[in-house]
């Protein structure tokens, strides 16, 4: 790992490469898209950015309420003129409990026949000894194993996308500069997995990061042959509400020198998902803020995916869904499910 690298994405340099300037009003028309924690923050940034363009725009998440209200706010503040998107509630779905997986896919399935990208987004904070609902270590559940589950079962609706866009269709991940800061060594300590409680806030969430850039690298390997390209990206230091429980001092602090407006997130979603920089030949690839295409700094990361840990992670992911679901969990059916 690299000063230079940390430094480069606390403080990228120039002007982002794509922003909503990129994207001509109804250019999006027809496409259907899907925001992971798009009530707040940097998914409802990219949300209003996205609005325009005349996109079916699923904003994903656990109340309806917030959702109801960024889709009003969205709605009244945009221009009355113009090309307007979609925007639907896809409510219920909270990775820390994998039970609501399936129905937010069941509601997404019973109204569209394809999917183009999906932007795996939310996030939650944890104290340490907390567990998901399934027992297992929080940051790690609800910010890759939820996810896995959510875009496993999507596939299906990721391939028709391609085949009726012309297209690859694509999958964001998020990671974040903490995997170079504070993930252990491989990125995950494969021996803690089965822990189930969180330990270090900070180490869990870095692990949970690199287990998606784990996952981006393993899904490309699988679904790159089926228009499916998959990415991961550190969005940003960014000012959104996962510093609202931190103290007063601290945020002010950050803000003042470190974060950045949470648009400038969405320009790293933006570069991800629609930048014609990235094809299949750069396929689980990883992006830097606010939109370049970089690895990670971690050379042991790669090491480690390269031995196969990536493999690894990928099949933890299916054994835990299938011992946590005590379900008919299956990653090889068209269409999963579970009693």
């Amino acid at each position: 790992m690299s000063f230079r690298a940390i430094w480069q994405q606390f403080f990228p340099s120039g002007s982002p490469p794509f922003t909503e300037a990129e994207l001509a009003p109804g250019s999006q028309v027809g496409k259907v898209f899907i925001i992971t924690g798009a009530n707040s923050g940097i998914g409802k940034e990219l949300t209003r950015f996205l609005y325009p363009t005349g996109a079916t725009i699923y904003l994903a998440g656990r109340s309806q309420e917030r959702i109801s209200k960024a889709i009003s706010e969205i709605e009244s503040t945009a221009s009355t003129s113009g090309t307007k998107g979609i925007l639907k509630s896809l409510h219920g779905l909270d990775f820390s409990d994998l039970r609501t997986v399936k129905p937010a896919y069941e509601s997404f399935a019973l109204q569209e026949k394809a999917l183009h990208i999906i932007w795996n987004n939310a996030g939650m904070v944890f104290t340490p000894g907390t567990s998901t609902l399934q027992g297992l270590e929080g940051y790690m559940g609800a910010n890759a194993v939820g996810p896995f589950l959510f875009t496993t079962l999507l596939v299906p609706f990721l391939q028709a996308g391609a085949k009726n866009s012309g297209q690859p269709s694509r999958i964001i991940w998020t990671g974040s500069v903490q995997i170079e800061l504070a993930s252990p060594l491989g990125g995950i300590d494969f021996a803690h997995l089965n822990d189930g409680k969180t330990i270090s806030k900070v180490t869990d969430y870095a692990a949970s990061k690199c287990g998606n850039l784990f996952l981006a690298h393993e899904a490309a390997a699988r679904w790159g042959d089926q228009g499916i390209i998959s990415i991961c990206h550190n969005p940003g230091n960014l000012h959104t509400g996962i510093f609202d429980r931190e103290h007063w001092l601290s945020v002010f602090i950050l803000r003042s020198f470190f974060l950045y407006p949470a648009e400038y997130g969405a320009y790293t979603m933006m570069f991800s998902g629609f930048s014609d920089k990235i094809t299949q030949a750069q396929n689980g690839c990883y992006v830097w803020p606010f939109g370049i295409t970089k690895p990670c700094a971690r050379e042991d990361v790669y090491k480690a995916i390269d031995e196969g840990k990536a493999k690894q992670f990928w099949e933890w992911c299916e054994e835990k869904l299938l011992r946590v679901m005590g379900t008919s969990y299956s990653p090889n059916q068209e269409r999963l499910g579970f009693n």
